[in-house]
C-alpha cells in the first residue's frame, strides 16, 4: 500500500473520532522503522514501516503535532536518517537520547518545549515497559508489535476517546460533588 493510499485511509480513521490528541509522540526503533539505528551506519538508505509515512502525514495534515522519543544510543544516526527519510521537518520536538527512564524524561521534554499536556498525547512504543512507565504519567500509550500501522492508529485513537471521556467524567463527578457541597452547606446556612 503506497503512503498516498495509508494516508487516505488514515485521514478516514482520524476522521471518525471528534477530538483528537494535541501531540503524537512515536519511538523510533521497531516503531517507526524496524531496525535499531545503533546497528546501522549513516551511510545506509533507511526505510519507514510501510504505514508509516502516510500516518504522519495524515495527523499534519489533520492539524495535530507529531513529536519523537527514542532512547536510541545514537543520535546522530537517527537524526541523520530522519534527513534522508526527508520527515525531519514534521516533528515539533526530537527527544532523542539515551536514557534509564522508561521514556518519563523525554516525556518531561516534550512537555516544557511544548507546553501540551500529557492528557492530550497519543504515544507508540514497540517497548512495554515505556508503554507503562509513560501511562503513568497520563499519556494514552499504545504498544506497537510490527511497528505503527492503521491497526494501531485506530486502537490508539479509541484508546485516547476513552481516556479523555474517563477524564470528563471524573471531573463532572468531582464538580458535582464539591459544587453540591458547598451549595447544600449554604442552604444550611440561609435556614
Amino acid at each position: 500500500m503506497g503512503d498516498e493510499r495509508v494516508k487516505t485511509e488514515a485521514l478516514q480513521i482520524i476522521g471518525m473520532f471528534q477530538v483528537l490528541p494535541r501531540l503524537v509522540v512515536f519511538d523510533l526503533d521497531y516503531t517507526l522503522w524496524p531496525f535499531y539505528c545503533e546497528c546501522r551506519s549513516k551511510r545506509e538508505m533507511p526505510s519507514l514501516y510501510p504505514h508509516a509515512k502516510g500516518i504522519l502525514h495524515a495527523f499534519k495534515e489533520k492539524g495535530v503535532d507529531v513529536a519523537i522519543a527514542s532512547r536510541s544510543p545514537t543520535a546522530d544516526i537517527a537524526k541523520a536518517f530522519l534527513d534522508k527519510l526527508n520527515i525531519t521537518s514534521m516533528f515539533v520536538a526530537k527527544e532523542i537520547f539515551s536514557s534509564w527512564t522508561h521514556k518519563t524524561e523525554h516525556f518531561q521534554k516534550i512537555h516544557s518545549r511544548t507546553g501540551i499536556p500529557y492528557s492530550s498525547m497519543l504515544f507508540f512504543d514497540d517497548e512495554n515497559r515505556n508503554i507503562q512507565a509513560v501511562s503513568k504519567m497520563g499519556v494514552t500509550s499504545i504498544l506497537v508489535g510490527n511497528g505503527v500501522n492503521l491497526g494501531a492508529l485506530r486502537q490508539g485513537l479509541i484508546e485516547y476517546s476513552k481516556n479523555l471521556n474517563t477524564i470528563e467524567k471524573n471531573k463532572q463527578r468531582w464538580l458535582k460533588k464539591y459544587s453540591g457541597n458547598s451549595s447544600s452547606s449554604e442552604k444550611n446556612d440561609k435556614e
